[in-house]
């Protein structure tokens, strides 16, 4: 049997990246959505193709849909957030891993830990990514967060916060999402 999943739209950049659906050796077929947090909308074509025997080759295709309301995540990459869309990720993200980038425009150091949060974001495919420029826009979150230097990384799970790096702190950072990630 073989088994061919496509998802749409194509640029979904987990839909080829990650698996979501697979089949074990009796050919029970499985769909896994832990890479999609929430958003969008997403829609599956499955094809199963049976070889063999004297009927040569059948095909089946199973099409479905799937609706979400609210913002998008994608597994592997940092995502922006502000003051609307912050608090649905967290709660989307469930007992996962939350990490939050808290920074502005101008700070110098915020702009030399940016690429390495972006290299941790594609190492640990288990935690969520965020970050939430402190404009003005989004100061009331900077405020509820209780920000008082950028950056700031806060690591929040179930919803709460659990550990808090102050500062361009690179190897601090890395302990503090190691640590909650194995509470």
């Amino acid at each position: 049997m073989a088994l061919n999943l496509s998802v749409s739209p194509a640029s979904l950049p987990w839909s080829t990246k990650y698996p979501i659906a697979s089949t074990d050796s009796s050919g029970r077929f499985s769909v896994s959505s832990k890479n999609a947090i929430t958003g969008g909308s997403l829609s599956l074509r499955l094809s199963s193709t049976m070889r063999g025997g004297s009927t040569g080759g059948k095909a089946c295709t199973v099409r479905s849909s799937l609706d979400t309301v609210g913002p998008t995540v994608t597994v592997g990459q940092v995502t922006e957030v502000n003051k609307d869309t912050f608090w649905p990720i967290v709660k989307a993200a469930g007992n996962k891993a939350v990490v939050l980038d808290m920074y502005t425009q101008w700070c110098g150091p915020c702009k030399v830990m940016a690429p390495k949060y972006q290299e941790l974001s594609e190492k640990y495919l288990d935690v969520v990514f965020l970050k939430l420029d402190c404009n003005q826009e989004n100061k009331p979150l900077a405020k509820e967060l209780g920000i008082r230097v950028v950056p700031t990384f806060k690591i929040l799970k179930d919803e709460k916060i659990v550990k808090e790096v102050t500062g361009a702190k690179f190897d601090d950072l890395v302990l503090a999402i190691d640590t909650v990630r194995s509470s």
